[in-house]
């Protein structure tokens, strides 16, 4: 199993996911779980897995807020505990599955895979922007990929001058462009480039000709890969007043399933037009690349394969850090 830290909000689904179902079913971090509301309205997640023979819960059935397993009838509530033997009174006291802690925000469920009593809420990343604007698609797509080479991908976005030439048409700015590196008071690590006085893309037909404009990308990440991207476009010298498209702000909240796969969780504009770009941002232009890095990696160490440094990947290099500090932290000592 993955060296995963524990003690961390992961997003595990959209709540709407979970409309019209009575469960979701779902691997994550190495773990088959099922997630389901209850009928007062509060979000539960348990083991898939029931105690007896191991078979998945999700073969089973509901029956309010317990769920039934199918093979021999042992049904478990809410908090994990055995409540029904069909074959006796006598309810063993290991007859019991995992459960862990769910928060709803945000339109997302955030579940914490450690200790429970540390489970503070309070620490869920905001996510507020989901709350307020147009209403927009909610989306989740799945890459064979470890999930820190998805991090590495989005906390450096130079790459955008190479894979989506057509799709986000930077037409060059980034390479003239300043980029830094910041921590702010949540703990949170930002990625941000600033290009000013770069082309318009050739759809900004609102830009008087000859103009040039001022963008911003700034991507924010929190532990484990919690990211939101920050995108801007104002005429130039205007200090960021005069947009030429209202300024957008999309999720990129990626949880691990292995540690060679990943559920990708974000949102787009509603319409065909929309659904089709992030088709081929994420899956004919990333994925096809972070899974062939997966490939070349197979199971070897990122840092004892040397690495080579680029001053772009300040960024991903120190969320790789700050990963690899909580993860010592929560080893046992001597470990």
């Amino acid at each position: 199993m993955a060296d995963y830290v524990r003690n961390l909000w992961y997003m595990a689904a959209w709540e709407e996911e979970l409309d019209g179902q009575p469960w979701l079913a779902r691997t994550l971090l190495d773990e088959p779980r099922l997630l389901y509301r209850a009928e007062d309205g509060d979000y539960v997640m348990m083991a898939d897995r029931c105690p007896h023979r191991f078979v998945p819960l999700s073969r089973g059935k509901r029956e309010g807020d317990t769920i039934a397993c199918g093979y021999h009838g042992l049904t478990f509530g809410r908090d994990g505990r055995c409540v029904r033997n069909p074959f006796s009174d006598l309810i063993p006291p290991n007859a019991r599955v995992p459960i862990w802690p769910v928060v709803a925000r945000h339109g997302a469920l955030w579940f914490w895979p450690g200790d429970a009593e540390r489970a503070d809420p309070a620490l869920i990343p905001d996510f507020g922007f989901l709350d307020a604007g147009a209403p927009m698609v909610r989306g989740r797509t799945w890459m064979a990929a470890n999930y820190e080479f998805i991090t590495d991908n989005l906390m450096d976005l130079s790459h955008a001058e190479f894979l989506h030439v057509e799709t986000f048409g930077t037409n060059g700015a980034l390479f003239g462009g300043e980029h830094g590196v910041r921590q702010d008071d949540s703990g949170a690590i930002w990625s941000n480039w600033w290009m000013p006085d770069s082309a318009p893309p050739v759809w900004a037909t609102m830009v008087p000709e000859g103009g040039t404009i001022d963008q911003w990308l700034e991507m924010r990440w929190h532990a484990p890969a919690s990211m939101a991207l920050f995108i801007g476009l104002a005429l130039s010298g205007t200090d960021r007043r005069e947009l030429i498209v209202p300024a957008m702000a999309n999720p990129h909240i990626i949880t691990p399933e292995t540690a060679t796969s990943s559920h990708y969780f974000f949102t787009r504009e509603p319409g065909e037009a929309s659904e089709a770009m992030a088709k081929r941002v994420f899956n004919e232009e990333d994925q096809p690349m972070i899974e062939a890095v997966q490939r070349a990696m197979r199971d070897r160490d990122f840092w004892r394969e040397e690495p080579v440094i680029l001053h772009v990947d300040a960024a991903a290099i120190r969320a790789r850090r700050r990963l690899m500090k909580l993860r010592a932290e929560e080893r046992p000592a001597g470990g």
